[in-house]
């Protein structure tokens, strides 16, 4: 398969899909890759979820989890594709001509893009409290898994709120000032607040059963 255009995340082997993100087309690109991150971390949250056995009190909570991340899984492949869609769109708006068309162009694919990146931010966010459960009543001796799952969710989060706030930078282009972008798109400038404080709760669960995943350090 040569054609990077053509690669998708959920029709490709991992070296296809892989071998295009190296290619200097930017299709798949960063975007595309925090939508992978987002599924191996709910992947883990699936795998964990499902060798956890759980009280009767607490065995309907983590059914709960095992779906969602199971879901999530499909779903965060599908929003990487979308991304990669979006990222043509970025890239064909500044290749062309100076002009009004360009100015246009630009705007609708950057507001497309944040769109994307956003919507897969906010799955990713969804998905911390249940990875934060099963950190803390999971199966112990998973817990390993449970801290490569934070570290896969902290890079899509982290990928996310840098493209949406990327995209949103990018409006500038086309003559607008950051003031002006806010009051536009609230939302999508809200979303950047919310993946800033979804990476700062990451960190606080991974310190939090650090000692437990890497006792070695504490020696």
């Amino acid at each position: 398969m040569n054609d990077s255009e053509s690669v998708t995340t959920q029709q490709s082997t991992v070296e296809e899909w892989t071998k295009a993100l190296a290619e200097s087309t930017g299709s798949p690109g960063g975007g595309a890759g925090t939508g992978v991150m987002l599924s191996i971390a709910a992947s883990l949250t699936s795998m964990v979820a499902g060798y956890t056995e759980a009280e009767e009190a607490q065995r309907e909570q983590l059914t709960g989890i095992h779906s969602r991340a199971h879901e999530l899984r499909r779903i965060a492949l599908q929003l990487a594709d979308d991304d990669a869609t979006a990222s043509n769109a970025f890239g064909a708006a500044f290749r062309l001509d100076p002009g009004p068309e360009r100015d246009d162009a630009i705007h609708q694919a950057s507001v497309a893009a944040a769109k994307a990146s956003a919507v897969l931010g906010e799955r990713a966010i969804d998905a911390v409290d249940d990875l934060g459960w099963l950190a803390a009543n999971g199966n112990s001796a998973l817990i390993a898994d449970v801290v490569v799952g934070f570290g896969a969710l902290r890079a899509a989060i982290a990928g996310a709120r840098t493209n949406v706030s990327f995209d949103l930078a990018s409006l500038t282009s086309a003559g607008a000032t950051l003031e002006e972008v806010k009051e536009q798109h609230p939302e999508l400038w809200n979303t950047v607040s919310r993946l800033s404080d979804a990476l700062d709760r990451i960190d606080e669960l991974t310190a939090g059963v650090d000692n437990k995943a890497a006792p070695t350090e504490a020696m």
